[in-house]
Formats: C-alpha cells, structure tokens, sequence
C-alpha cells in the first residue's frame, strides 16, 4: 500500500535528484525535519518494495516505478496550488500549506476536473512546471537571478515557495512569473542586486535572488 509517507518521501527523492544534488538520507531527513533512524527504515522499505534503487552509506535514486509515483502526487500538489489561487483566491504565499495538506486525498476524477477547469494549465502559481497526466513535464533552462549581470533584462519565470514571508514581500514588490526586470547593479562579495520593475528599483539579497530563476531576454538590432 502507498502511504502519504511513502509519497511524501518519493516527492522529496525527486525534488533533491531534480536539483543534482545526490540524494543522502541526510538530505532526506533535513528536507522532511525527520529523524536519521526514521529515513533509514523507509529507505529500507522503499528499496524492497522496488520504488528506489539503495545500497547502504550510498545516495539513493527512484525507480521507474517510484518516480511516476512522485510525479502524480507533485502533478496533483501544483495543480491544487493552481485552483487554490485561481479558483478561490487564494495568495500565492498561502496555497503551499493547504496543497500539502490535500495532494494525498484527492481522486484522479478530482484531479482530471480541475485539469480541465483550468484549462490543462502547464505551471504553477510560482511558475514551476505541472506533470503531465502520462508523468511527463517540460522542464525549461532557467538561471538564478544572482548569475545575472549588471545591464541585463530578465523574465522572470519561477519562484522559490519555500518561504511564505518571501513571497509576500516579492508580491509587494510586484516580482512574479511573467514579470519582466532589469538588473542595475550587482554589488561584489555577495552583495544585493538592485533591480529595476517598471519605473521602481529595489535592492533584492542573495536569500531572495537564489530563489527568483529568469531567462534572458535576447535584444535584436533592426537592419
């Protein structure tokens, strides 16, 4: 049987494999505020229950079995985030919480629905990418807004919604995806960056720039 915790631990599996980081029971605990016992045991039942591939003080990897399982529940987790805000009007610092509270109990009936209601949407209220009902997800080349140099226009493609408090302070400041910027200045030594957002500036820190990733926009010159 596929518990929440069983799910809960794919998802986080596949959220470290998906940042390159190898994945370490270490990881695992910090990521789910668990004990390093309690992460050895579930890895032990997931590997015999074939959903990843582990041998012991070695990093983990999802099985072909375990990463459609992760995939689902994260497809169900960002389509809620999605009918939260468009359909309920929910903020987009609040439907974290309340998704991870519903992804686990929803029907695939329930999830088709919202799909179709909201018009088979391809990402997230922060920008991040929804799986495909076959698991497969369009994952696009993004930059973190602190590699960005000094000069440079940027569109804003995703957020980090790790941070409640983050959120609300991007928000008021009008970042969010779609939103184009410009990067004025970059100070040295792991400094702010001031960004210019229409016709304001704002100098943004390094906790909230490796939590904006961007494409650059391409200027062309006529003739």
């Amino acid at each position: 049987m596929i518990t929440e915790a069983i799910q809960d631990y794919l998802k986080v599996i596949y959220k470290v494999e998906e940042t390159g980081a190898e994945v370490t029971t270490n990881a695992i605990a910090e990521r789910l505020q668990v004990t390093q016992p309690s992460v050895t045991g579930m890895v032990k039942k997931l590997s015999e229950m074939n959903l990843i591939s582990y041998t012991p003080y070695q990093s983990v990897r999802l099985t072909e079995s375990g990463r459609k399982i992760a995939l689902e529940v994260i497809r169900h987790h960002r389509l809620l985030e999605l009918y939260l805000a468009k359909a309920m009007g929910y903020s987009w610092d609040r439907v974290h919480e309340e998704a991870e509270k519903l992804e686990h109990v929803i029907s695939e009936e329930f999830e088709e629905k919202m799909a179709e209601m909201l018009g088979q949407p391809t990402s997230d209220p922060h920008g991040a990418p929804i799986p495909a009902k076959d698991g497969s997800m369009v994952l696009s080349k993004l930059l973190k807004l602190t590699a960005i140099p000094a000069g440079q226009k940027v569109v804003v493609k995703q957020v980090s919604d790790k941070d409640p408090e983050k959120l609300r302070y991007l928000s008021r400041i009008g970042i969010h995806p779609e939103v184009e910027l410009t990067v004025i200045e970059q100070v040295p030594f792991d400094g702010p960056l001031l960004v210019k957002i229409g016709a304001e500036q704002h100098y943004l820190s390094l906790a909230l720039t490796d939590g904006i990733f961007v494409v650059e926009i391409v200027e062309t010159k006529n003739g």
